[in-house]
Formats: structure tokens, C-alpha cells, sequence
């Protein structure tokens, strides 16, 4: 990486290859609101991950982040705008800022070199001495020779010396990241084919329905910003939580209220982060809302999944608030409303109340032991067979097709491909798909069937496809 400019080029750490061995070094990024802290964990991290807009108020809680600089893996953590005697949400985010302080091996302290210290920065810099942590002062916006000159006033901060960089074009960057790495701890070598890490989950659903509630429930603490206005969390907050005895990786993403190509703004962006927060998955909990209506984003968001092919578990949450009246009209609902995906596993619970939680770990289990599922290809054609002989397709044309031969290509989703004598009905295919179901499960999980039909001998002896 060039420290003038530049993405930083780093490879992002695949579960599979490259975790570190042990806890990694944790470096808090904090700072008062629109000094450039995300524009910074995203130079520093090297893609632009963390949601970015030029408006104070986008990130509101601490986020982390995987980073790596000159052979060494540490954690970044992006929190929201630090203010003094802050009200409602502004002091929740105040409180996410100080504990990721409180966690962190060493802070970095963003301030605007074009502004200089303001009474919120001094009211910090208090603050951060009370945390007795290592703390790193950066000057940011420093995009010329002479904004860096204006930052040397920024030693009347006592923090030492300022580190003058541009977040936005890549001045000081470098010489910044080893400043990191000299005032962080060992951290942990990199280890190569690692055996898999916990479980992927994560937690999704249309602004306000309880998943920020549902991960601080799990977490034992105030992980994620819960406020009644909805679409408080923006970027994807991730944590690894306690659930049935079992470490998971939860993502709390930021509710969905429109189709990405119809958000602008922080919405596109944190609808971005959600649709790739679902891809890295392996399992999505749908939450919905048990005393509303399910809603047309309700049906947009279950297609996000299973057109991901991930693992589903839809999760009826604010059950403490749902009446006998509303049980009858909800029932009517799934009935109509879910009658597409009559394999997702369904659960009724309250994050509020901790009603029925301790049923989501069981969920999750069986939802990807069916996920991962693999049929023996005998067993599979030895079904099969019996099937067809019994309920055979119905004759087209004066002929009926018939299947020759299946094979399972893979899983995560389980994915079947039926060999045929010609292209088959879609809603004999759908009776395949209901018995493969009710004979090996695949409770919670999509499946997927494709249909190659076999091919004709044409005039000279060339193949030529059937239909």
C-alpha cells in the first residue's frame, strides 16, 4: 500500500485459511461525530466495508472488522460519534463508543485537522484517560502540506504527537498502521487450514422487529443500539454469542424497507452490507413482527434468502404482544403468506421478554444438519424409482417422460439433477421436490432440482437436445 494514496490492497481473512490462532488485538476507532472515523476502519481494513455518508449520525454502534498490515491480523472497531452529556439514542451510541474503549488493546482518537480540538475532543480526551488504554491521536482530513502544519496545534490535547492522514486519499496510512502494530500486543501468528470456525448466522428483517433486541439478548450485554425509531442499526453488526451451549457468529443487519436499486443514501449502502451479510451465511433468521401483519418486505426479505440458498429459520418475535384474536388472523396468514416455503422452521419468542429463545439454538442445528445433508446416490435412485412406478408423469403429446436417473451435485444447499427421456411438468417436478422433502427432510433448508433431459440423435448421428 502507498502511504499517499490508494486503497489499501489486503487480502480479506477467509475463515478457512487464515483466522489467527488466538484473540486477536482489538483497536477501537473513536472520536466525535463526521471527524471520518468510518472512511477510516474502511483505509485501514482496505475495502470499503463500514457505510459511509457525509452526514454526523451514520454509525451508531461498534462494529468490528477483521485487518491485516506487514504479516500480523488485529480487529478494528468502528464506533458511532462520542458527545458529552448526550440524550436518548445519541447516549447509547455514546455508551457502544466507551465500552469498545474499555475493550480495546489501544484507541485511535480521529479528530478534524481542519477544525482543530473543539470542547467535545477535550471532553473525550478526559474520558479516555479515565480508560488508562494506549491512545493513538489521528488528525484527519489532513489532505495538504498545510492542513498538516495547522495539526500541530493538536499537541495542546496531551495525547502526544498527532498523526496527520487523509482517510479519504490515503496520506499518512501507512506510516499510521505501524503505529498501530507498535502499540498493539503480539498478536497471534496466522495459521493456515484452521478447522472451521463458528457458525454463520445471520439475523435479518424489516426496521424495528427486535434483531438488534434478539443478538443483546444473546450476548448478555448492550451489543447493538435498540431504539424505538426504526432503521437505528445501519451498518452489520457482528458478535460471537452463547446460544444453547454453542458459540455462533451472529450478524445483526439493518432493516430492509426497500429493493436495493430503490434505497440512495445510508440505506443503499447498509442494504448492501445486509444482502452481502446474507451471501457470507450459512444460516439467515427471518424475524417478523407477531403482532403485525406480514408485510410485502416481509416476502421480499424470505426471497433474499432462499434465492441465496441459505438455510432459513423465521422467527415470530414480539409474541408478548400477539392475542388470541391475532394467533387466529396470524395463522390465516402463514397459511397464505408462507405457503411457498412450508420448510422453513418457524418459531414463536420474544427477545423483550426471553420467551422461547432457548429454542432458536435447536432450530438453527437442524436447519443446517439439513443444509449440509447428502443423499447416497443407491438410496437416492432406489426412492426414486419406487416413486415413479407408483405415480408416474402424466402422458404429454401422446408420450410421458420419464426419469432415467438422479444424482445429488452437492449441498449447502442440497442440489439434484434428474436425468430424463424429455423435459418434465414444473408441477411434476414440485411432487418430486414434496417427496424428496417427506422422505429425507431437509427441514430448513432450500433444495434445489434441475432437469437435464436426454439428448436425440439427430439426422448424421449429432446429438441435438430434447425440447
Amino acid at each position: 500500500m502507498s502511504a499517499e494514496g490508494g486503497w489499501v490492497e489486503l487480502r480479506e481473512p477467509d475463515v478457512e485459511e487464515t483466522e489467527p490462532s488466538g484473540p486477536q488485538p482489538v483497536v477501537a476507532v473513536v472520536g466525535r461525530p463526521n471527524v471520518g472515523k468510518s472512511t477510516l476502519v474502511n483505509r485501514i481494513i482496505g475495502r470499503r466495508q463500514a457505510v459511509v455518508e457525509d452526514i454526523p449520525g451514520v454509525t451508531r454502534d461498534r462494529v468490528p472488522y477483521d485487518a491485516q498490515w506487514s504479516g500480523r491480523a488485529f480487529t478494528v472497531v468502528d464506533t458511532g460519534g462520542w458527545e458529552p452529556d448526550a440524550k436518548d439514542r445519541a447516549a447509547a451510541i455514546a455508551a457502544q463508543a466507551e465500552t469498545a474503549v474499555a475493550t480495546a488493546d489501544v484507541v485511535l482518537f480521529v479528530v478534524d485537522a481542519m477544525v482543530g480540538s473543539t470542547d467535545v475532543d477535550e471532553a473525550a480526551v478526559k474520558m479516555l484517560r479515565r480508560s488508562a488504554k494506549p491512545v493513538i491521536l489521528v488528525a484527519n482530513k489532513a489532505d495538504n502540506a498545510s492542513i498538516e502544519m495547522e495539526a500541530t496545534s493538536l499537541w495542546s490535547l496531551g495525547l502526544g504527537e498527532p498523526h496527520t492522514v487523509s482517510a479519504l486519499h490515503g496520506r499518512g496510512a501507512g506510516e499510521l498502521l505501524d503505529a498501530i502494530l507498535d502499540a498493539l500486543p503480539e498478536a497471534p501468528a496466522i495459521v493456515e487450514n484452521r478447522p472451521r470456525g463458528p457458525r454463520r448466522v445471520a439475523l435479518v428483517g424489516r426496521p424495528n422487529v427486535g434483531k438488534s433486541s434478539l443478538l443483546n439478548r444473546f450476548s448478555g450485554e448492550q451489543r447493538a443500539v435498540v431504539d424505538s425509531v426504526a432503521g437505528t442499526t445501519v451498518d452489520p453488526v457482528d458478535s460471537l454469542v452463547q446460544i444453547g451451549g454453542e458459540t455462533w457468529y451472529l450478524v445483526d443487519t439493518a432493516g430492509l424497507r426497500k429493493r436495493v436499486g430503490k434505497a440512495s443514501g445510508t440505506e443503499y449502502y447498509a442494504s448492501l452490507r445486509t444482502a452481502s451479510a446474507i451471501e457470507a451465511a450459512e444460516v439467515a433468521v427471518v424475524l417478523l413482527d407477531a403482532s403485525e401483519p406480514i408485510s410485502e418486505q416481509d416476502q421480499r426479505i424470505l426471497s433474499m434468502v432462499t434465492e441465496a440458498g441459505r438455510a432459513l429459520v423465521i422467527a415470530f418475535n414480539k409474541w408478548d404482544l400477539v392475542d388470541a384474536d391475532r394467533r387466529y388472523y396470524l395463522d390465516k396468514e402463514i397459511e397464505r403468506e408462507l405457503r411457498r416455503i412450508p420448510w422453513a422452521i418457524r418459531l414463536n419468542l420474544s427477545a423483550m421478554t426471553g420467551r422461547a429463545v432457548d429454542k432458536l439454538a435447536p432450530s438453527l442445528r437442524t436447519a443446517l444438519a439439513s443444509w449440509e445433508t447428502r443423499v447416497p446416490t443407491a438410496q437416492l435412485n432406489q426412492w426414486l424409482t419406487a416413486l415413479v412406478q407408483a405415480t408416474p408423469h402424466p402422458v404429454r403429446g401422446g408420450r410421458a417422460p420419464r426419469i432415467l436417473f438422479a444424482t445429488q451435485a452437492g449441498v449447502a444447499p442440497p442440489r439434484f439433477v434428474l436425468f430424463t427421456t424429455g423435459p418434465i411438468d414444473a408441477g411434476y417436478q414440485r411432487f418430486v421436490e414434496r417427496k424428496l422433502r417427506e422422505e429425507f427432510g431437509f427441514e430448513g433448508s432450500p433444495i434445489e432440482i434441475s432437469v437435464r433431459p436426454r439428448k436425440k440423435l439427430g439426422p448424421g448421428g449429432r446429438g441435438k437436445a430434447h425440447g
